[in-house]
C-alpha cells in the first residue's frame, strides 16, 4: 500500500464474525450506517394492522433510481400490506447485495424506503505476498475496480486466494481483507496476506503392512518425509494430488511383487495443530501373493506366430506374478506387431485368477488388424529449419510399410540434431483408409546460434578469455559454422570451421577447419608456481568427409596438414647458442625445431545412442587411425579406440561406462640428440598425455613418464663434515612430464537425479571412478650433475673469474698456481619415474551447474592408486561468466 493509502483510516475487517452487510458492530462505519438486526423488521412506528399502500417513497439512493429499488420488492401502491410483506421486502433488498443498510418506515400506508447503497470499489491492493507474485494472485480475484462491493464476493475471493496458497503447500496462509473508506461512497479493498511457512510432511505412517517395512514402502512414494538432508527436494511439501498418486505407486509396487489383491483402504492427511506440517497415514491390506499360471500368446495376425511369441515371453509358469512385467509384455508385443507393419494391433491380456492355488494365468490375445503403410509424413513447428533437414533423418518415407522400430529410430536421430526441444513426439494418426497411417512430427525449435564473450578462471589454465560465434543450423539447412578465439596464460588459439552434413542432398558430410594454436607448455616449480618450458606454434588445416555404412555405422575420413615450430627460451635454456641439457634436460632439447606433419586418417564409428548430445541409453564405439608421412618431416601411425555405454537405472539415475586407449608408432629411423645419445623416435609433442581434466584426481599431465630434478643442498654432519643431499621441497624440484606412446583410460559414472527445484537450477551431480595409465617411452637418460666451481686468477683489480664444472659434488680440482677454486653449488640429480602401465585409480563426486553466471563444474576426487612421481590433485573446477 502506498503512503497516501495508509493515511486513510482502515475502517474494519470485512469478514469479521460480527459483521453484517460488511460492517462490524461498534466500528466507526457502524455508527454512520446503522446495521439492521438479524431478523429484519419495520420501524417501531409502523402499525401492526394490515392496510393498503397509499404511497411509496425511496430515499438515500445515489447511483440507483428509486424505481429500480422498488423493482426488487413486491410492494406496489394500492396493494395491501402486512408485517410479513414488509419483512419480505427487506429480505429481497438485502439479497441484491446492493445495499449496506435498508429500513422501511410506515405512516398509515405511506411507506418510506430508506437505503444506504454499498460502496463502489476504487481499487484492489495486495499486501504481504512474497512467495506468490501478483500476476499469480490477480487472476483468482473476481472483484474489480468500479464494481459494487459485496461481502459474499470478498469472501469468495479470500477462499480462492487461500486455495491458491494451499496448492503451493502453504496451509498456514491467512488472508484478512480490509476496507478503506474514501469519499463519494468509494472504498479500497486491501487483502492483507500472511503466507506462513510451506507445509511439510512431518511423518508418513503405514498401517497393515506385514511383508514390507515402512521404509521400503516410503521409498516407492513421491512424497518424502521432511528431513534436513532433503533440502533440495520438492517432494517434502504436502500436495493432495501427490497423495492420490502415491496410492497408485503403492499399488504398483505390490502388484510387481505378486500381491494382486492389494488395496489401500484409506489415506488420511492430518494438519498438525500449529498448521506447520502434515502427518499422512495409510491403511493398507496386502492380501495373498500370486504366481504366474499358464501364460501364452494367441495371435489372429497371420504374420505373427502365437507359439513363437509364447516362447519369447519373459515370465514363466511358477514365477511370482509381476503386473509391471505384464504391462511391458503388452508394449513389447505391440512393438513386435509394429515391426511387421501392424501399427494398430490390439494386444489385450485376459487374466484367469485361481484363488485356491494362488495363480494368475494370462492369455495375451493379439487381435487381427490390417497391415499399415505410411500415407504421409507431416512436420509441424519448424519455423527456421527446412523440412528436408528433418525429413532426411526419417527412416520411413511415404509408401513404406509401417515399422515402429524405425519410427523410434527416426525420433532419436531428430533429437540428436540438437535443433529442437527434447520433448519431441512423432504421433501416429489414422490415414484416409484403414491401412494408411499419418506420421505427424511436432517440433519446437530452440536457439541454435551462440554468440558469447566470456571470461573465467580455471584451475587448469588460470585466467581465460574467449569469444566464439557458432551456428549449428546455419540458414536452416543443418550446416554448422563456427569461429572462436581463446586466450589464457598458457594457450592461445583462433579457429574457423564449417560442416555440411548432407552434401548435394546426399548422405555425405563434408567439412573443414583452419586454425592457429600457440601453446606454452609448463612445469611446476612449486605447488603454486609454474614456468614455461617449450613454446609450440601450430598452423594448419583439416579437411573432413563422412559417409554412413549402415544405420548405426559410419566412416569418417580426414586429411591434416600442420606446420609446427617448437622453441625454448634461449636466455634460460641455451649455452653458447646451443640448447644445454644441463639447463633444459635432454628431452626438451630433443623437442625443439620446425617440422611439418601431413597425415591421412579415418574413423570407423558405431553409434546406437538415443541422443548424441545428452545420451541416456545406447553405446558408441570409435576406431581411429592417422598415418603421418604423406610428405612432411614427421612419420608415425597413431591408433585410438574409444567406447561408451549408457544404461538408465530407473528413477532418473543414468549409468555410463567409458573407455579409451591409444598407441603411436614411429615410422622414422633412429634419432639422436645433439650429444649423440639415442632418443625416442616419437617426439615429445606427438605423444599421449594423461591427467586433468580427463583423469580426475590427478593434476594436468600428472600421470605417466616424467623426469624429476632434485637439487642438492649442503648438510652439516655431527663429525663436522659436510654432505650433500636431495632437497625435496617444492621450491627445489622440477617436474617435467614426458607423455607416452601407449595409454588407456576408463571411467564409470552415475548421474544422480535431484528434485524439480534443483533441476530448475541446472544442478547435475554425479559420482565416478576413473582408472588409467600412460607409458611406453625409451628411457631418456637422466643426468647427475656435480655442480659448478668458480675459479679466480690473479688478485686485486687484475683478478678474473670463470665458472667450470665441478669434478664431484662439493669439490673442485686443485687450481693452478696463482688461482683459487671455490665450490659454487648447482648440483642436482635426475630420476626417471612413472613409466608403467600399472593402473592409477581415483574416485570422487562432481557437480555440473548451469549457473546464472555461466557454466560451472567442480570435481572432488581422491587418488587411491598411484605410482611414484604421479601428481595428484583433490579439487578441480572451472567457472566462467558472460558479459
Amino acid at each position: 500500500m502506498n503512503s497516501s493509502l495508509r493515511q486513510r483510516p482502515v475502517v474494519a475487517a470485512l469478514l469479521a464474525t460480527t459483521m453484517i452487510a460488511g460492517v462490524p458492530a461498534g466500528s466507526a462505519m457502524a455508527q454512520q450506517a446503522p446495521v439492521p438486526s438479524a431478523a429484519p423488521a419495520v420501524a417501531a412506528s409502523a402499525p401492526a394492522s394490515q392496510g393498503n399502500i397509499r404511497a411509496i417513497a425511496v430515499t438515500g439512493t445515489q447511483r440507483l433510481e428509486p424505481d429500480t429499488v422498488l423493482s426488487y420488492t413486491k410492494l406496489r401502491i394500492g396493494q395491501s400490506y402486512s408485517q410479513e410483506s414488509l419483512d419480505q421486502a427487506l429480505r429481497d433488498l438485502y439479497e441484491t447485495e446492493l445495499f449496506a443498510d435498508v429500513q422501511i418506515r410506515n405512516d398509515n400506508g405511506s411507506l418510506t424506503v430508506e437505503v444506504k447503497e454499498n460502496p463502489v470499489i476504487n481499487r484492489i491492493v495486495l499486501e504481504g505476498n512474497k512467495r506468490l507474485k501478483e500476476d499469480k494472485i490477480r487472476p483468482e480475484i473476481k472483484l474489480a475496480p468500479r464494481q459494487i462491493y459485496t461481502r459474499s464476493k470478498v469472501r469468495a475471493d479470500v477462499a480462492r486466494i487461500v486455495e491458491l496458497y494451499r496448492r503451493q503447500g502453504r496451509f498456514a496462509a491467512t488472508i484478512e481483507p480490509k476496507m478503506v473508506q474514501l469519499d463519494q461512497n468509494r472504498v479500497d479493498i486491501v487483502f492483507e496476506i500472511s503466507e506462513g511457512p510451506k507445509s511439510k510432511v512431518r511423518q508418513i505412517n503405514i498401517i497393515g503392512n506385514e511383508k514390507f517395512k515402512d521404509g521400503e514402502l516410503r521409498s516407492q512414494m513421491v512424497t518424502k518425509q521432511s528431513r534436513w538432508f532433503r533440502v533440495f527436494s520438492s517432494g517434502t511439501s504436502y500436495d493432495p494430488d501427490r497423495l492420490a498418486y502415491d496410492q497408485q505407486k503403492l499399488r504398483q509396487f505390490y502388484l510387481t511383487e505378486g500381491y494382486a489383491d492389494f488395496r489401500v483402504i484409506s489415506a488420511v492427511a492430518e494438519l498438525t495443530p500449529d498448521k506447520q506440517d502434515f502427518i499422512i497415514t495409510y491403511v493398507v491390506e496386502e492380501g495373498d501373493r500370486y504366481k504366474f499360471g499358464d501364460v501364452k500368446v494367441e495371435s489372429d495376425i497371420r504374420d505373427l506366430s502365437g507359439d513363437s511369441l509364447t516362447r519369447m515371453l519373459p515370465m514363466k509358469k511358477g514365477d511370482w506374478y509381476n503386473a509391471k512385467q505384464v504391462e511391458d509384455t503388452v508394449d513389447t508385443l505391440s512393438e513386435t506387431a509394429g515391426l511387421f507393419g501392424y501399427a494398430f494391433a490390439d494386444v489385450s491380456p485376459d487374466f484367469n485368477r485361481e484363488k485356491e492355488s494362488l495363480t494368475m494365468g494370462i492369455n495375451f490375445r493379439i487381435a487381427n488388424a490390417p497391415r499399415v503403410y505410411v500415407e504421409r509424413v507431416d512436420i509441424n513447428g519448424n519455423t527456421l529449419t527446412q523440412d528436408k533437414v528433418v525429413r532426411r533423418e526419417f527412416r520411413l518415407a511415404e509408401g513404406d510399410a509401417f515399422n515402429s522400430f524405425l519410427v523410434k529410430r527416426s525420433k532419436d536421430r531428430i533429437n540428436s540434431l540438437g535443433f529442437f526441444q527434447e520433448k519431441l513426439d512423432i504421433e501416429q494418426k489414422p490415414g484416409s483408409a484403414p491401412d494408411r497411417i499419418v506420421l505427424e512430427t511436432n517440433v519446437q525449435e530452440r536457439s541454435t546460434g551462440e554468440l558469447s564473450l566470456s571470461a573465467g578462471f580455471s584451475s587448469l589454465e588460470r585466467f581465460i578469455v574467449s569469444a566464439s560465434i557458432t551456428q549449428r543450423n546455419f540458414r536452416g539447412k543443418g550446416q554448422e559454422l563456427r569461429t572462436s578465439v581463446n586466450y589464457s596464460a598458457y594457450s592461445k588459439s583462433i579457429e574457423l570451421g564449417f560442416t555440411e552434413p548432407y552434401f548435394m542432398d546426399k548422405s555425405i558430410a563434408l567439412g573443414g577447419d583452419i586454425y592457429r594454436r600457440d601453446l606454452n607448455s609448463f612445469r611446476y616449480l612449486t605447488s603454486n608456481t609454474r614456468d614455461t618450458t617449450y613454446e609450440q606454434t601450430t598452423t594448419g588445416f583439416m579437411l573432413r568427409a563422412g559417409v554412413p555404412l549402415t544405420e548405426y555405422m559410419s566412416l569418417a575420413l580426414r586429411y591434416t596438414l600442420n606446420f609446427d615450430d617448437v622453441t625454448l627460451d634461449q636466455g634460460t635454456y641455451y649455452t653458447n647458442g646451443q640448447c644445454d641439457p644441463l639447463l633444459a634436460g635432454r628431452y626438451l632439447c630433443d623437442a625443439i625445431g620446425k617440422r611439418t606433419t601431413s597425415s591421412l586418417g579415418y574413423s570407423l564409428i558405431y553409434d546406437t545412442r538415443d541422443n548424441r548430445i545428452r545420451p541416456t541409453r545406447g553405446q558408441n564405439v570409435t576406431l581411429s587411425q592417422d598415418f603421418a608421412g604423406l610428405g612432411g618431416s614427421v612419420k608415425y601411425v597413431r591408433t585410438r579406440l574409444q567406447g561408451s555405454k549408457y544404461v538408465p537405472l530407473g528413477g532418473g539415475f543414468i549409468f555410463s561406462l567409458n573407455g579409451e586407449g591409444g598407441y603411436i608408432h614411429s615410422l622414422e629411423g633412429e634419432r639422436r640428440d645433439a650429444t649423440g645419445q639415442s632418443v625416442d623416435r616419437v617426439r615429445l609433442t606427438d605423444r599421449f598425455f594423461l591427467g586433468e581434466p580427463q583423469f580426475r584426481g590427478f593434476d594436468i599431465r600428472g600421470v605417466g613418464p616424467r623426469v624429476k630434478r632434485y637439487y642438492l643442498t649442503a648438510q652439516a654432519n655431527e663429525d663436522g663434515s659436510t654432505s650433500y643431499v636431495r632437497n625435496t621441497s617444492n621450491n627445489n624440484v622440477t617436474d617435467d612430464a614426458l607423455g607416452g606412446k601407449i595409454y588407456y583410460l576408463a571411467r564409470a559414472e552415475i548421474e544422480i537425479p535431484l528434485g524439480s527445484g534443483a533441476r530448475e537450477m541446472g544442478l547435475r551431480p554425479s559420482i565416478f571412478m576413473d582408472a588409467g595409465a600412460v607409458a611406453g617411452l625409451k628411457n631418456p637418460g637422466t643426468i647427475n650433475f656435480a655442480g659448478y666451481c668458480t675459479v679466480t686468477t690473479g688478485t686485486g683489480d687484475t683478478a678474473t673469474s670463470s665458472t667450470v664444472r665441478a669434478p664431484s659434488v662439493g669439490n673442485c680440482d686443485t687450481p693452478a698456481v696463482g688461482s683459487t677454486a671455490t665450490y659454487a653449488g648447482g648440483a642436482f640429480e635426475e630420476e626417471y619415474l612413472g613409466d608403467t602401465l600399472k593402473p592409477r585409480l581415483s574416485v570422487g563426486f562432481g557437480v555440473n551447474w548451469n549457473s546464472p553466471f555461466g557454466p560451472f563444474r567442480i570435481d572432488i576426487a581422491k587418488a587411491l592408486l598411484k605410482e611414484p612421481g604421479d601428481d595428484n590433485k583433490l579439487i578441480t573446477f572451472n567457472v566462467g561468466t558472460q558479459f
